[in-house]
């Protein structure tokens, strides 16, 4: 089926007048006939990730009223039957699995489904139904046999996605460009109560209830996001690979240590942070298409993992919050803070950072991609050699933790090692070195950084910063709102920079501000 006329039966749906059309569903479905709801409740989309392969996980969360205050959606206060399938093509003629899932209250009605025993490299579609009511239609992958290096892959990656900010218009445009991989990189909700993250101009929308603080109000902040279009169209396409940044839960928080801890703000104890970072993660799982191996435990849950796409390539997905050092020096830029060198400050913790370097080491893929939140390359705001103005947040307060990851794939002879990195609402494309200090230190890896999806509004457009100059390894700089198309191979990486004009208003067109291509055993960035 060509794109556009997949796309055409993504946005329109499927209703009710399907259900008749559902082949040898009788048996399969019936337990879900009962479901007893009288209006749609597919309100928040359908989605699905982790694709291994011979399955995946598929998703969706019933709700009457995403935006109730008590976070439960509208829908009644029992367990609701829900159908699931799987087929072979986008008709839902050929059906390869099938079953039923119970979407209990105690998880907001949500549904996931891992899937098992079905091809290696191939594309499914899948739909839900309870009662009368059919979901519309998703697409996804499963990943190649562990053997097997494919041609290529289209692999999409976004973040920062603040609702009040502007129109998600740019997950659409990702939607119409048809990856078969979509990694998002953390920020894909905010926190913040309407009127307290305001741009230029002032929000084209607001958010919902107060500060998320509450499992109820995480809970509501979900479905307001999953509730927009651009978003579930962006979800329907391809199977995702998730991981948090700061704002799905506080932001700039690290590990036990919240933003604001003075009686201003929320008054964030210690255990009172615990409580929130729990209610947050709860409604992340719940919320996302994740293993049960993600499930949560309390205020700990594991999202650092290792996808495999074949021979071709890593997914090394990180978690640089939950186990992170504090910031030092109040957080923010600063200058000559000399303790973001000491060999003991971590931005991993021990257990994860063994993780990685184990994953380097046992690698055999042409090419490792490591999913991450924060700027990894050093990027100093000061001409000055002698005094340095770095983030605190990023990668240059944790410069010994950033030092161990690179010299680790650098001694494992990681054939290509590229970081994909969100969290600053611009883009960037970036040349990494162990040693940014020593000019003829080589080049040993790679980084994209992908813009917002629209937080910080429109942007201005510019291709220039001035900290370029005296950071010769900072390759590109562009301040749109968008997303970054790849196109991976076994002889190249290449990366287009998709922007938008607008997003304070929607249905801005889409374009391509620069590529990069990143060649097999070469290094560094070609293009611009």
């Amino acid at each position: 089926m060509d794109n556009i006329s997949r796309r055409s039966l993504l946005s329109a749906g499927l209703g009710a007048g399907l259900v008749a059309a559902w082949p040898g569903a009788a048996v399969a479905v019936s337990t879900a006939d009962d479901a007893g709801l009288r209006t749609d409740p597919f309100l928040l989309g359908i989605a699905s990730g982790e694709p291994w392969p011979d399955g995946f996980v598929i998703w969706t969360r019933l709700a009457l009223d995403p935006i109730a205050e008590d976070g439960l959606g509208g829908m009644p206060s029992r367990n609701v039957a829900v159908a699931w399938e799987v087929a072979e093509d986008a008709g839902m003629r050929t059906v390869v699995a099938r079953g039923v899932e119970q979407a209990r209250i105690e998880t907001a009605h949500s549904v996931h489904v891992e899937l098992k025993g079905l091809r290696p490299g191939r594309e499914y579609f899948y739909r839900f139904r309870t009662g009368r009511h059919v979901s519309v239609v998703g697409r996804t992958l499963t990943s190649p046999a562990p053997h097997e290096t494919p041609a290529a892959l289209a692999m999409a990656f976004a973040s920062c996605s603040q609702y009040e900010h502007g129109y998600f218009t740019a997950y659409s445009r990702l939607a119409q460009d048809h990856p078969d991989l979509v990694l998002h990189l953390g920020d894909y909700i905010y926190e913040y109560k309407k009127d307290s993250y305001v741009i230029g101009g002032g929000n084209p929308r607001d958010h919902q209830g107060p500060e998320t603080s509450s499992l109820a109000g995480y809970r509501q902040r979900h479905a307001q996001y999953k509730s927009d279009a651009d978003l579930q169209a962006a979800h329907a396409i391809a199977p995702w690979l998730v991981v948090w940044d700061d704002h799905e839960v506080d932001n700039n928080w690290a590990d036990e240590i919240p933003e604001n801890t003075d009686a201003g703000q929320l008054n964030d104890t210690t255990e009172h942070f615990r409580q929130r970072r729990t209610a947050a993660f709860q409604a992340y799982y719940e919320n996302m298409p994740l293993r049960a191996s993600s499930v949560p435990a309390g205020f700990d849950m594991k999202i650092y993992r290792t996808i495999q796409w074949g021979q071709l390539a890593n997914f090394h997905m990180m978690d640089t919050r939950q186990y992170r050092d504090d910031q030092l020096a109040g957080d923010g830029w600063k200058k000559n803070v000399t303790e973001r060198l000491a060999e003991d400050r971590t931005i991993t913790g021990a257990e994860q950072e063994k993780w990685l370097l184990d994953g380097f080491k046992n690698s055999t893929q042409r090419w490792d991609i490591l999913g991450q939140q924060v700027f990894f390359a050093e990027k100093d705001r000061n001409k000055a050699p002698e005094i340095d103005d770095v983030s605190m947040d990023g990668w240059d307060g944790y410069a010994a933790s950033r030092r161990r990851i690179t010299q680790g794939w650098v001694d494992a002879n990681v054939r290509n090692a590229v970081v994909l990195t969100g969290d600053v609402h611009r883009n960037w494309a970036n040349d990494i070195k162990v040693d940014y200090r020593d000019p003829a230190s080589p080049v040993v890896g790679s980084e994209l950084v992908c813009t917002s999806i629209s937080s910080t509004g429109n942007g201005t457009g510019s291709t220039v910063d001035p900290v370029m100059a005296w950071n010769p390894h900072l390759k590109f700089y562009n301040d749109n709102r968008g997303y970054v198309n790849t196109t991976i191979t076994k002889d190249a990486l290449t990366a287009d920079f998709r922007v938008l004009d607008h997003v304070t208003t929607p249905g801005s067109p889409v374009s391509t501000k620069a590529s990069f291509a990143i060649q097999d055993g070469v290094p560094g960035l070609v293009g611009g």
